[in-house]
């Protein structure tokens, strides 16, 4: 089959907009799954077991099997001591999250699958973010903004979350939500190299 595009499992503006970063011409296709951690399920299992789900539950929907493409999937999730701090449902989860997450070291774990005919595979980037400490009216300020709502971990590094980052070991783009060194080497091996560009986002 001919793979001059990809269909992204995600409505993340940010994942659409790393992909464009690199060249690659994609066509959104948002995955509707559970994302729920199983009982002491590993944090970097569940990443990745979500990841995959949500490549295998686009590739089997009637739109993308009448135009077979690889999907590219993405999860990302933000842990403290053994706690997966996912999306926070309101603001006082947010502010709950960030406090948290105040004056110390967590972990950023972002799963990327592409799951394409015959083929299903996941890579796994791991960083650690230090925030510095904050306080909580800052806090308060920050999730006024409406920034941290949608959100794994109540913070955007590309945002105004930034400021709270004292120091991060790893990859900025997985903080972000898609590592782009995992992201290519995948799409390389399904015919994608991270250089292809396109005038046009196929619809």
């Amino acid at each position: 089959m001919t793979r001059d595009f990809i269909y992204l499992a995600s409505a993340s503006p940010r994942r659409e907009e790393l992909l464009r970063q690199i060249g690659v011409a994609f066509a959104t296709r948002p995955a509707a799954i559970a994302e729920e951690r199983l009982p002491r399920e590993p944090p970097a299992d569940y990443v990745q077991r979500t990841a995959r789900a949500k490549a295998a539950a686009v590739w089997a929907s009637a739109a993308v099997q009448a135009r077979p493409r690889p999907v590219l999937a993405a999860d990302t999730a933000v842990v403290l001591d053994d706690v997966v701090f996912g999306k926070p449902v309101d603001a006082q989860e947010a502010l709950e999250m960030l406090a948290a997450l105040s004056g110390r070291s967590h972990v950023v774990l972002t799963a990327v699958a592409v799951h394409a005919e015959g083929a299903a595979e996941e890579r796994l980037s791991r960083s650690e973010v230090r925030f510095r400490a904050t306080t909580h009216a800052e806090r308060v300020a920050y999730c006024a903004t409406g920034e941290p709502l949608d959100k794994a971990g109540a913070y955007a590094i590309q945002g105004r979350g930034a400021l709270f980052v004292e120091r991060l070991e790893g990859s900025y783009t997985g903080v972000v939500g898609l590592p782009l060194l995992e992201t290519a080497a995948l799409l390389g091996r399904y015919g994608l190299p991270s250089w292809l560009t396109t005038n046009r986002t196929p619809q």
